[in-house]
């Protein structure tokens, strides 16, 4: 428990930015399934789109904190390579 406070402040703040990530980071779920669901049932020009869609908010989440660059990386190169092997 907080102590002093600074701590309680930082507790304070701590709990706002938990849930900001927790936000935003169930919000770039969202838009990585919106891919796998378009990835799924075969429809290239909807992954594609749902593709374009998610880039900028998982890069957003690589700026705010929520990702380390390489897993937003990682995550969209995946994606990018089974959108192009869709037929």
């Amino acid at each position: 428990m907080a102590n002093t406070p600074q701590s309680e402040k930082r507790a304070r703040q701590s709990e706002k930015r938990y849930a900001v990530n927790k936000a935003r980071r169930s919000r770039i779920r969202t838009f990585l399934r919106k891919i796998e669901e378009a990835i799924a049932s075969g429809d290239k020009e909807a992954a594609g789109a749902a593709l374009r869609a998610a880039q900028p908010e998982l890069m957003r989440g690589v700026t705010k904190g929520v990702f380390h660059k390489n897993t937003a990386a990682r995550k969209m190169s995946r994606l990018a390579a089974r959108v192009k092997a869709l037929g």
